[in-house]
């Protein structure tokens, strides 16, 4: 009995990456003379990327696929408004440059040692073993916490370089949003470098067994 397969490209999560991946060509359109367009088309991107994870849960669609257009989509997203904004604020453009560094780097080798890891029996590094990384991992709320507050971060600066948005007690609004998550996404980097740390180690942890099978098998042919 045959069966038709299933395309996972038309996946309901994979169809909302899709339209996020539009949503953000528009705001790099935008982002350097009109900020409402290009803040709002960045905001709703923001939102989708939590309810694609919750799609993927609801209707059992987790697939590698979204998983990777999900992590390349945020980083381009983030990428493409840290460009921005060192044009804008071009006495920090070394510590845009460093943030954009780290994200895309550490995420890369992290989503690599992932896939890795689903095809291999390798002893692999778990942070989950360390109480502030387990929590990361397992809480959706602290993680979901710590990915918004990191965009709006950025999305604060960008806002801010057009305009102070309304007043609270004679403070620009945008400029206490911008100093409120400013820790939030320093702890979030420092957090990306030790995925790219560790992954880095799992990588290795492959690397090894893989060198120690190949003279394992060089051993076997030669003659006795």
């Amino acid at each position: 009995m045959s069966t038709e397969k299933e395309n996972i490209f038309v996946f309901v999560p994979n169809l909302i990456g899709y339209g996020r991946i539009v949503l953000a060509l528009v705001s790099f359109y935008y982002m350097p003379n009109n900020y409402v367009i290009a803040g709002w088309c960045y905001i709703v991107s923001v939102v989708l990327d939590a309810l694609d994870g919750h799609a993927a849960r609801r209707f059992n669609q987790s697939t590698k696929f979204g998983a990777m257009l999900d992590q390349l989509t945020d980083r381009c997203g983030t990428m493409g408004l840290l460009v921005m904004l060192s044009f804008f604020y071009p006495q920090y453009m070394f510590w845009f440059q460093l943030s954009m560094a780290i994200d895309v780097a550490c995420h890369w080798f992290y989503l690599h040692t992932t896939v890795l890891q689903g095809k291999t029996s390798h002893k692999f590094i778990d942070m989950s073993g360390n109480p502030i990384m387990r929590v990361y991992y397992t809480n959706r709320t602290v993680l979901g916490f710590m990915c918004l507050f990191n965009e709006l971060f950025y999305a604060a600066l960008y806002l801010l370089h057009f305009t102070p948005g309304p007043m609270i007690l004679g403070m620009s609004s945008f400029k206490m949003l911008a100093i409120f998550s400013a820790p939030v996404a320093i702890v979030k980097t420092i957090i990306s470098v030790i995925h790219g740390y560790v992954a880095s180690m799992n990588i290795g942890v492959i690397d090894v067994a893989e060198r120690e099978a190949q003279r394992e098998r060089e051993a076997a042919k030669k003659p006795q």
